[in-house]
């Protein structure tokens, strides 16, 4: 009886290994890997990303405000929608500031261009908690619409999936 349910369980094993290995080979012929089309663009991104996490890292709400649309639609998966720019704004300050830090993981970020509005940002990144530095950071996925008014780039939207 041992050897039978030694035997069924490596045939579970056995055969997740193989739907998982051929799910990944159907994908990976299915779905190109990403390509930086516009270079200036992703390096244009990639530079208010860093402008706008470093304010984010330092609680420099002045540059957070600026970068932030008036109409800012801010989506998290755990905390539902907030579209109050001032109401974000004072909760970063509230939970954010001196508590968390955001790193953006290298190379997980795309960039595509939206016609007559500006751009949209999908990569992964993680959030230390600085009061305790020990707990695990998990990347997480985000998307983020960029909106170009006037020359500037402000994030119009935010999409934060943990």
């Amino acid at each position: 009886m041992k050897t039978d349910f030694k035997c069924a369980l490596s045939a579970v094993f056995v055969d997740l290994f193989c739907t998982n290995l051929s799910a990944q080979t159907i994908t990976d012929s299915i779905v190109p890997k990403y390509v930086v089309e516009d270079q200036p663009l992703y390096l244009d991104i990639l530079a208010m990303d860093k402008t706008f996490f470093s304010a984010y890292n330092s609680c420099d709400m002045d540059t957070q405000s600026a970068i932030y649309a008036e109409d800012i639609e801010f989506f998290h998966d755990k905390g539902g929608l907030m579209s109050s720019k001032s109401d974000i704004l004072d909760a970063t300050k509230r939970n954010i500031c001196g508590k968390v830090t955001r790193q953006l993981i290298e190379g997980s970020v795309e960039v595509y261009p939206i016609a007559n509005y500006g751009a949209v940002q999908i990569g992964f990144h993680q959030f230390h908690n600085n009061q305790e530095p020990d707990a695990p950071s998990v990347p997480s996925k985000f998307i983020m619409m960029w909106h170009k008014v006037d020359g500037n780039w402000q994030i119009s939207k935010v999409i934060s999936l943990h």
